[in-house]
Protein backbone atom coordinates (compact mmCIF):
# COMPACT_ATOMS: atom_id res chain seq x y z
CA UNK A 1 0.00 0.00 0.00
CA UNK A 2 1.38 3.39 -1.00
CA UNK A 3 0.72 6.75 0.57
CA UNK A 4 -0.14 9.54 -1.89
CA UNK A 5 -0.11 13.22 -0.98
CA UNK A 6 -0.72 16.36 -3.03
CA UNK A 7 1.37 19.44 -2.33
CA UNK A 8 0.35 22.74 -3.92
CA UNK A 9 2.98 25.37 -4.77
CA UNK A 10 2.96 28.73 -6.47
CA UNK A 11 5.02 28.90 -9.68
CA UNK A 12 6.24 31.95 -11.58
CA UNK A 13 6.65 31.34 -15.33
CA UNK A 14 8.17 34.13 -17.38
CA UNK A 15 6.23 35.86 -20.17
CA UNK A 16 7.37 33.39 -22.82
CA UNK A 17 6.54 30.33 -20.71
CA UNK A 18 3.19 31.80 -19.72
CA UNK A 19 2.27 32.41 -23.37
CA UNK A 20 3.26 28.82 -24.15
CA UNK A 21 1.12 27.43 -21.33
CA UNK A 22 -1.85 29.53 -22.44
CA UNK A 23 -1.43 28.17 -25.96
CA UNK A 24 -1.30 24.62 -24.62
CA UNK A 25 -4.51 25.14 -22.67
CA UNK A 26 -6.30 26.34 -25.79
CA UNK A 27 -5.02 23.41 -27.87
CA UNK A 28 -6.09 20.96 -25.16
CA UNK A 29 -9.51 22.59 -25.05
CA UNK A 30 -9.98 22.11 -28.79
CA UNK A 31 -8.78 18.50 -28.71
CA UNK A 32 -11.12 17.81 -25.78
CA UNK A 33 -14.08 19.25 -27.69
CA UNK A 34 -13.11 17.33 -30.84
CA UNK A 35 -13.02 14.03 -28.94
CA UNK A 36 -16.32 14.83 -27.26
CA UNK A 37 -17.90 15.68 -30.63
CA UNK A 38 -16.84 12.29 -31.97
CA UNK A 39 -18.35 10.60 -28.93
CA UNK A 40 -21.64 12.47 -29.26
CA UNK A 41 -21.87 11.78 -33.01
CA UNK A 42 -21.43 8.05 -32.39
CA UNK A 43 -24.20 8.10 -29.78
CA UNK A 44 -26.52 10.24 -31.94
CA UNK A 45 -26.13 7.94 -34.94
CA UNK A 46 -27.37 4.99 -32.90
CA UNK A 47 -30.03 6.41 -30.61
CA UNK A 48 -32.80 6.77 -33.24
CA UNK A 49 -34.93 3.82 -34.45
CA UNK A 50 -34.61 2.76 -38.08
CA UNK A 51 -38.19 3.76 -38.96
CA UNK A 52 -37.93 7.43 -38.03
CA UNK A 53 -35.38 10.25 -38.23
CA UNK A 54 -33.99 12.72 -35.77
CA UNK A 55 -35.34 16.27 -35.65
CA UNK A 56 -31.82 17.43 -36.42
CA UNK A 57 -29.40 16.12 -39.00
CA UNK A 58 -27.09 13.44 -37.68
CA UNK A 59 -23.94 11.89 -39.07
CA UNK A 60 -24.39 8.44 -40.55
CA UNK A 61 -21.72 6.07 -39.27
CA UNK A 62 -21.11 2.54 -40.34
CA UNK A 63 -22.36 -0.21 -38.08
CA UNK A 64 -18.80 -1.54 -37.85
CA UNK A 65 -17.47 1.79 -36.64
CA UNK A 66 -16.20 1.10 -33.09
CA UNK A 67 -17.14 3.09 -30.05
CA UNK A 68 -14.66 5.99 -29.62
CA UNK A 69 -13.30 4.88 -26.25
CA UNK A 70 -10.08 6.08 -24.65
CA UNK A 71 -7.61 3.76 -26.37
CA UNK A 72 -8.87 4.25 -29.96
CA UNK A 73 -8.89 8.03 -29.55
CA UNK A 74 -5.46 7.97 -27.92
CA UNK A 75 -4.07 5.90 -30.80
CA UNK A 76 -5.43 8.47 -33.28
CA UNK A 77 -3.35 11.29 -31.79
CA UNK A 78 -0.21 10.62 -33.93
CA UNK A 79 -2.33 10.70 -37.10
CA UNK A 80 -4.14 13.82 -35.92
CA UNK A 81 -0.82 15.65 -35.53
CA UNK A 82 -0.27 15.32 -39.28
CA UNK A 83 -3.66 16.87 -40.00
CA UNK A 84 -3.43 19.48 -37.22
CA UNK A 85 0.26 20.47 -36.85
CA UNK A 86 -0.47 22.63 -33.79
CA UNK A 87 -1.00 19.47 -31.73
CA UNK A 88 2.74 18.78 -32.01
CA UNK A 89 3.43 21.88 -29.91
CA UNK A 90 1.96 20.17 -26.83
CA UNK A 91 3.65 17.32 -25.02
CA UNK A 92 2.24 13.98 -26.15
CA UNK A 93 1.56 12.81 -22.61
CA UNK A 94 -0.39 15.98 -21.85
CA UNK A 95 -2.65 15.28 -24.84
CA UNK A 96 -3.16 11.69 -23.72
CA UNK A 97 -4.16 12.73 -20.20
CA UNK A 98 -6.49 15.30 -21.75
CA UNK A 99 -8.37 12.52 -23.57
CA UNK A 100 -8.29 10.49 -20.38
CA UNK A 101 -10.05 13.33 -18.59
CA UNK A 102 -12.93 13.18 -21.06
CA UNK A 103 -13.45 9.45 -20.61
CA UNK A 104 -13.23 9.75 -16.83
CA UNK A 105 -16.13 12.19 -17.06
CA UNK A 106 -17.96 9.77 -19.38
CA UNK A 107 -17.48 6.85 -16.97
CA UNK A 108 -18.64 9.02 -14.09
CA UNK A 109 -21.77 9.94 -16.06
CA UNK A 110 -22.56 6.30 -16.76
CA UNK A 111 -22.19 5.30 -13.11
CA UNK A 112 -24.15 8.25 -11.77
CA UNK A 113 -26.81 8.46 -14.47
CA UNK A 114 -26.65 12.22 -15.07
CA UNK A 115 -24.07 14.89 -15.83
CA UNK A 116 -23.18 14.27 -19.49
CA UNK A 117 -19.79 15.82 -20.42
CA UNK A 118 -20.08 19.30 -21.89
CA UNK A 119 -18.08 21.25 -24.40
CA UNK A 120 -15.58 23.64 -22.86
CA UNK A 121 -15.84 27.27 -23.86
CA UNK A 122 -12.89 29.56 -24.44
CA UNK A 123 -10.92 29.94 -21.21
CA UNK A 124 -12.60 27.06 -19.37
CA UNK A 125 -9.63 24.70 -19.67
CA UNK A 126 -7.62 25.53 -16.57
CA UNK A 127 -5.13 22.71 -15.97
CA UNK A 128 -2.50 20.54 -17.64
CA UNK A 129 -1.35 17.19 -16.30
CA UNK A 130 2.22 15.93 -16.67
CA UNK A 131 1.83 12.24 -15.71
CA UNK A 132 5.44 11.10 -15.29
CA UNK A 133 9.08 12.18 -15.20
CA UNK A 134 12.36 10.40 -15.79
CA UNK A 135 13.96 11.93 -12.71
CA UNK A 136 13.29 14.50 -10.04
CA UNK A 137 11.82 17.59 -11.78
CA UNK A 138 12.78 19.86 -8.86
CA UNK A 139 16.19 21.45 -9.14
CA UNK A 140 17.84 23.89 -6.78
CA UNK A 141 19.92 24.27 -3.66
CA UNK A 142 18.99 22.52 -0.43
CA UNK A 143 17.20 24.66 2.16
CA UNK A 144 19.62 26.58 4.34
CA UNK A 145 19.27 25.97 8.06
CA UNK A 146 18.46 29.05 10.08
CA UNK A 147 17.00 30.89 7.06
CA UNK A 148 13.30 31.73 6.98
CA UNK A 149 11.13 29.64 4.63
CA UNK A 150 10.31 32.78 2.62
CA UNK A 151 13.92 32.96 1.48
CA UNK A 152 14.60 29.24 1.16
CA UNK A 153 12.46 28.87 -1.94
CA UNK A 154 14.57 31.22 -4.02
CA UNK A 155 16.65 29.32 -6.55
CA UNK A 156 14.25 26.36 -6.84
CA UNK A 157 12.86 25.42 -10.25
CA UNK A 158 10.58 22.74 -11.61
CA UNK A 159 11.42 21.30 -15.02
CA UNK A 160 8.74 20.23 -17.48
CA UNK A 161 8.92 18.92 -21.04
CA UNK A 162 9.07 21.62 -23.76
CA UNK A 163 8.55 24.33 -21.13
CA UNK A 164 11.88 24.26 -19.38
CA UNK A 165 12.66 25.36 -15.85
CA UNK A 166 9.99 27.38 -14.06
CA UNK A 167 10.61 29.16 -10.79
CA UNK A 168 8.64 27.62 -7.92
CA UNK A 169 7.92 28.78 -4.39
CA UNK A 170 8.92 25.62 -2.52
CA UNK A 171 7.58 26.84 0.81
CA UNK A 172 7.81 23.33 2.27
CA UNK A 173 10.27 20.66 1.13
CA UNK A 174 9.32 17.24 -0.20
CA UNK A 175 9.56 14.75 2.72
CA UNK A 176 12.26 12.13 2.68
CA UNK A 177 11.19 8.82 1.17
CA UNK A 178 8.64 10.37 -1.21
CA UNK A 179 8.93 10.32 -4.99
CA UNK A 180 7.28 12.79 -7.36
CA UNK A 181 4.86 10.90 -9.60
CA UNK A 182 2.99 13.60 -11.49
CA UNK A 183 2.51 17.37 -11.65
CA UNK A 184 -0.65 19.26 -12.53
CA UNK A 185 -0.25 22.88 -13.60
CA UNK A 186 -3.31 25.00 -12.79
CA UNK A 187 -4.09 28.49 -14.00
CA UNK A 188 -5.99 30.73 -11.61
CA UNK A 189 -6.74 34.41 -11.52
CA UNK A 190 -4.15 34.97 -8.80
CA UNK A 191 -1.43 33.20 -10.79
CA UNK A 192 -0.09 29.77 -11.75
CA UNK A 193 0.07 26.83 -9.35
CA UNK A 194 1.65 23.38 -9.47
CA UNK A 195 0.00 20.50 -7.60
CA UNK A 196 2.73 17.91 -7.08
CA UNK A 197 1.59 14.36 -6.37
CA UNK A 198 4.11 12.44 -4.26
CA UNK A 199 4.09 8.78 -3.24
CA UNK A 200 5.89 6.65 -0.71
CA UNK A 201 5.84 3.04 0.43
CA UNK A 202 5.10 4.20 3.96
CA UNK A 203 2.13 2.29 5.32
CA UNK A 204 -0.09 4.26 7.65
CA UNK A 205 -1.86 2.26 10.36
CA UNK A 206 -5.46 1.73 9.38
CA UNK A 207 -7.46 3.04 12.32
CA UNK A 208 -10.84 1.30 12.32
CA UNK A 209 -11.68 1.58 16.02
CA UNK A 210 -11.70 4.70 18.20
CA UNK A 211 -9.18 5.20 20.95
CA UNK A 212 -8.04 7.77 23.46
CA UNK A 213 -10.02 10.89 24.23
CA UNK A 214 -13.33 11.13 22.30
CA UNK A 215 -14.46 14.46 20.91
CA UNK A 216 -17.82 15.37 19.41
CA UNK A 217 -18.14 18.26 16.96
CA UNK A 218 -21.16 20.35 16.07
CA UNK A 219 -20.95 22.92 13.29
CA UNK A 220 -23.22 25.90 12.94
CA UNK A 221 -23.53 29.52 11.90
CA UNK A 222 -23.64 31.16 15.34
CA UNK A 223 -20.55 29.25 16.43
CA UNK A 224 -18.59 27.79 13.55
CA UNK A 225 -17.54 24.84 15.70
CA UNK A 226 -18.52 23.57 19.13
CA UNK A 227 -16.83 20.62 20.82
CA UNK A 228 -17.99 18.31 23.56
CA UNK A 229 -15.25 19.81 25.78
CA UNK A 230 -17.09 23.16 25.76
CA UNK A 231 -14.79 24.83 23.25
CA UNK A 232 -16.53 27.33 20.99
CA UNK A 233 -15.01 28.59 17.75
CA UNK A 234 -16.34 31.95 16.69
CA UNK A 235 -18.49 31.94 13.57
CA UNK A 236 -16.67 33.03 10.40
CA UNK A 237 -18.26 34.65 7.36
CA UNK A 238 -15.63 34.67 4.65
CA UNK A 239 -17.84 35.84 1.80
CA UNK A 240 -19.65 38.50 3.80
CA UNK A 241 -16.46 40.16 5.03
CA UNK A 242 -15.15 40.47 1.46
CA UNK A 243 -18.50 41.16 -0.16
CA UNK A 244 -18.15 44.94 -0.18
CA UNK A 245 -15.07 44.82 -2.39
CA UNK A 246 -16.69 42.19 -4.60
CA UNK A 247 -19.78 44.38 -5.15
CA UNK A 248 -17.61 47.26 -6.33
CA UNK A 249 -15.73 45.05 -8.79
CA UNK A 250 -18.92 43.46 -10.13
CA UNK A 251 -20.51 46.87 -10.59
CA UNK A 252 -17.51 48.02 -12.61
CA UNK A 253 -17.68 44.84 -14.68
CA UNK A 254 -21.35 45.39 -15.53
CA UNK A 255 -20.54 48.79 -17.05
CA UNK A 256 -17.90 47.47 -19.44
CA UNK A 257 -18.63 46.48 -23.01
CA UNK A 258 -18.57 42.71 -23.35
CA UNK A 259 -15.64 41.04 -25.11
CA UNK A 260 -13.58 44.23 -24.87
CA UNK A 261 -10.12 44.48 -23.28
CA UNK A 262 -11.45 46.52 -20.36
CA UNK A 263 -14.17 43.92 -19.80
CA UNK A 264 -11.55 41.16 -19.61
CA UNK A 265 -9.45 43.16 -17.13
CA UNK A 266 -12.47 43.78 -14.91
CA UNK A 267 -13.52 40.12 -15.14
CA UNK A 268 -10.08 38.99 -13.96
CA UNK A 269 -10.33 41.29 -10.95
CA UNK A 270 -13.66 39.73 -9.99
CA UNK A 271 -12.16 36.27 -10.39
CA UNK A 272 -9.19 37.24 -8.22
CA UNK A 273 -11.53 38.37 -5.46
CA UNK A 274 -13.37 35.04 -5.58
CA UNK A 275 -10.01 33.22 -5.41
CA UNK A 276 -9.03 35.30 -2.40
CA UNK A 277 -12.23 34.33 -0.58
CA UNK A 278 -11.80 30.63 -1.42
CA UNK A 279 -8.13 30.60 -0.36
CA UNK A 280 -8.97 32.37 2.88
CA UNK A 281 -11.68 29.86 3.72
CA UNK A 282 -9.59 26.80 2.90
CA UNK A 283 -6.58 28.04 4.87
CA UNK A 284 -8.75 28.63 7.92
CA UNK A 285 -10.35 25.19 7.67
CA UNK A 286 -7.00 23.40 7.47
CA UNK A 287 -5.72 25.25 10.54
CA UNK A 288 -8.95 24.51 12.42
CA UNK A 289 -8.75 20.82 11.46
CA UNK A 290 -5.25 20.54 12.94
CA UNK A 291 -6.45 22.38 16.03
CA UNK A 292 -9.28 19.88 16.48
CA UNK A 293 -6.86 16.96 16.10
CA UNK A 294 -4.78 18.44 18.93
CA UNK A 295 -7.84 18.34 21.21
CA UNK A 296 -8.83 14.68 20.86
CA UNK A 297 -7.95 11.27 19.49
CA UNK A 298 -11.36 10.09 18.24
CA UNK A 299 -13.35 12.70 16.31
CA UNK A 300 -17.10 12.35 15.70
CA UNK A 301 -19.25 14.51 13.41
CA UNK A 302 -22.80 14.46 12.12
CA UNK A 303 -23.60 12.47 9.00
CA UNK A 304 -25.66 15.25 7.46
CA UNK A 305 -26.17 16.40 3.87
CA UNK A 306 -25.21 20.07 4.00
CA UNK A 307 -26.76 20.61 0.57
CA UNK A 308 -30.16 20.33 2.26
CA UNK A 309 -29.18 23.02 4.76
CA UNK A 310 -28.14 25.29 1.89
CA UNK A 311 -31.70 25.26 0.52
CA UNK A 312 -33.13 27.05 3.56
CA UNK A 313 -33.45 30.74 4.30
CA UNK A 314 -29.85 30.73 5.57
CA UNK A 315 -28.54 29.08 2.44
CA UNK A 316 -26.17 31.91 1.52
CA UNK A 317 -24.45 31.81 4.91
CA UNK A 318 -24.38 28.00 4.89
CA UNK A 319 -22.59 27.93 1.55
CA UNK A 320 -20.24 30.63 2.78
CA UNK A 321 -19.24 28.51 5.79
CA UNK A 322 -18.36 25.51 3.62
CA UNK A 323 -19.17 22.81 6.19
CA UNK A 324 -18.92 19.98 3.65
CA UNK A 325 -15.43 21.04 2.63
CA UNK A 326 -14.40 21.31 6.27
CA UNK A 327 -15.62 17.77 6.96
CA UNK A 328 -13.59 16.42 4.03
CA UNK A 329 -10.51 18.35 5.17
CA UNK A 330 -10.91 17.12 8.75
CA UNK A 331 -11.23 13.53 7.56
CA UNK A 332 -8.03 13.89 5.54
CA UNK A 333 -6.11 15.51 8.41
CA UNK A 334 -7.27 12.79 10.83
CA UNK A 335 -6.02 10.12 8.44
CA UNK A 336 -2.61 11.73 8.04
CA UNK A 337 -2.18 12.38 11.77
CA UNK A 338 -3.37 8.95 12.89
CA UNK A 339 -6.68 10.00 14.45
CA UNK A 340 -10.01 8.21 14.29
CA UNK A 341 -12.81 9.94 12.39
CA UNK A 342 -16.41 8.74 12.51
CA UNK A 343 -19.88 9.92 11.50
CA UNK A 344 -23.03 9.54 13.59
CA UNK A 345 -26.75 10.00 13.02
CA UNK A 346 -27.65 13.70 13.03
CA UNK A 347 -31.34 13.40 13.83
CA UNK A 348 -32.32 15.00 17.12
CA UNK A 349 -28.85 15.84 18.39
CA UNK A 350 -29.91 19.37 19.41
CA UNK A 351 -33.19 18.14 20.96
CA UNK A 352 -31.66 15.51 23.27
CA UNK A 353 -30.10 15.98 26.67
CA UNK A 354 -26.54 14.60 26.58
CA UNK A 355 -26.65 13.76 30.29
CA UNK A 356 -29.90 11.79 30.75
CA UNK A 357 -30.80 11.36 27.03
CA UNK A 358 -34.29 12.78 27.54
CA UNK A 359 -35.95 14.83 24.81
CA UNK A 360 -35.62 18.58 25.32
CA UNK A 361 -37.43 20.57 22.66
CA UNK A 362 -35.72 23.82 21.65
CA UNK A 363 -36.35 26.41 18.97
CA UNK A 364 -33.66 28.31 17.09
CA UNK A 365 -34.01 31.23 19.52
CA UNK A 366 -33.12 29.01 22.51
CA UNK A 367 -29.34 29.24 22.73
CA UNK A 368 -28.89 27.41 26.04
CA UNK A 369 -29.69 23.86 27.04
CA UNK A 370 -31.84 23.29 30.16
CA UNK A 371 -33.08 19.81 31.03
CA UNK A 372 -35.94 19.50 33.54
CA UNK A 373 -35.44 15.74 33.87
CA UNK A 374 -31.94 15.66 35.31
CA UNK A 375 -31.29 19.34 35.96
CA UNK A 376 -28.43 19.58 33.51
CA UNK A 377 -28.09 23.24 32.56
CA UNK A 378 -30.17 24.60 35.46
CA UNK A 379 -27.28 25.70 37.68
CA UNK A 380 -24.83 25.96 34.79
CA UNK A 381 -25.19 27.75 31.49
CA UNK A 382 -24.71 25.06 28.86
CA UNK A 383 -24.50 26.33 25.31
CA UNK A 384 -26.94 24.70 22.92
CA UNK A 385 -24.19 23.81 20.43
CA UNK A 386 -21.98 22.35 23.17
CA UNK A 387 -24.83 20.13 24.35
CA UNK A 388 -25.39 18.97 20.77
CA UNK A 389 -21.67 18.17 20.43
CA UNK A 390 -21.82 16.18 23.67
CA UNK A 391 -24.76 14.18 22.31
CA UNK A 392 -22.79 13.53 19.11
CA UNK A 393 -19.94 12.25 21.25
CA UNK A 394 -22.35 9.99 23.15
CA UNK A 395 -23.65 8.49 19.92
CA UNK A 396 -20.13 8.01 18.62
CA UNK A 397 -19.21 6.12 21.79
CA UNK A 398 -22.34 3.98 21.64
CA UNK A 399 -21.83 2.93 18.03
CA UNK A 400 -18.19 1.98 18.58
CA UNK A 401 -16.18 -0.21 20.92
CA UNK A 402 -14.80 2.45 23.22
CA UNK A 403 -14.84 0.67 26.58
CA UNK A 404 -17.92 0.46 28.81
CA UNK A 405 -18.87 4.08 28.59
CA UNK A 406 -21.63 3.43 26.07
CA UNK A 407 -23.29 0.91 28.40
CA UNK A 408 -23.33 3.46 31.19
CA UNK A 409 -25.10 5.91 28.88
CA UNK A 410 -27.71 3.26 28.04
CA UNK A 411 -28.48 2.86 31.72
CA UNK A 412 -29.36 6.54 31.87
CA UNK A 413 -31.81 6.10 29.01
CA UNK A 414 -33.58 3.27 30.77
CA UNK A 415 -33.85 5.22 34.02
CA UNK A 416 -34.66 8.69 32.73
CA UNK A 417 -34.08 11.40 35.29
CA UNK A 418 -31.88 9.28 37.57
CA UNK A 419 -28.25 10.45 37.48
CA UNK A 420 -26.20 7.27 37.45
CA UNK A 421 -23.23 9.00 35.83
CA UNK A 422 -22.64 12.66 35.12
CA UNK A 423 -20.72 12.60 31.86
CA UNK A 424 -20.63 16.31 31.22
CA UNK A 425 -19.63 18.70 34.04
CA UNK A 426 -18.19 21.46 31.90
CA UNK A 427 -21.01 23.96 31.99
CA UNK A 428 -20.55 27.66 32.75
CA UNK A 429 -21.21 28.52 36.43
CA UNK A 430 -24.18 30.77 37.02
CA UNK A 431 -22.14 33.39 38.85
CA UNK A 432 -19.61 33.49 36.01
CA UNK A 433 -22.29 34.10 33.39
CA UNK A 434 -23.96 36.84 35.47
CA UNK A 435 -20.64 38.63 36.04
CA UNK A 436 -19.81 38.29 32.34
CA UNK A 437 -23.07 39.92 31.32
CA UNK A 438 -22.65 42.77 33.81
CA UNK A 439 -19.07 43.49 32.69
CA UNK A 440 -19.78 42.97 28.98
CA UNK A 441 -16.81 40.60 28.59
CA UNK A 442 -16.80 37.88 25.92
CA UNK A 443 -18.41 34.51 26.60
CA UNK A 444 -16.53 32.21 28.96
CA UNK A 445 -15.77 28.65 27.81
CA UNK A 446 -14.62 25.98 30.19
Amino acid sequence: MTLTLNYSYRIYPDSKQEAMLDQWLEICRRSYNYALRELKDWIASRKCPVDRCSLESEYIMSAEYPFPSYHPQQNQLPKAKKVFPELAKVSSQVLQTNVRRLHDAWDFFRNRGFGFPRFKKYGQMKSLLFPQFRGNPLTGASPVLGVSPRRNWRGWHIKRPKVGKVQINLHRPIPNGFVIKQVRVIKKAKGWFAVISIQSDITLPKIETPFGHPLGLDVGLNSYLATSDSYLEKGRKFFKTEHRRLKVLQRRLSRKQKLSNNYEKARKKVEKQHNHIAFKRKDYQFKLAHKVCDMGDSIFMEDIDFRTMAKGFLGKHTLDAGFGQFRDILKYVCKVRGKYFGLVDHRGTSQTCPNCRAEVRKSLTDRFHVCQECGYGVDYFVDRDVASAQEICNRGIETTTLGLRGKETVCQVEVSGVMSLDNWRRGIPLWAEISRRESGSPRYTA
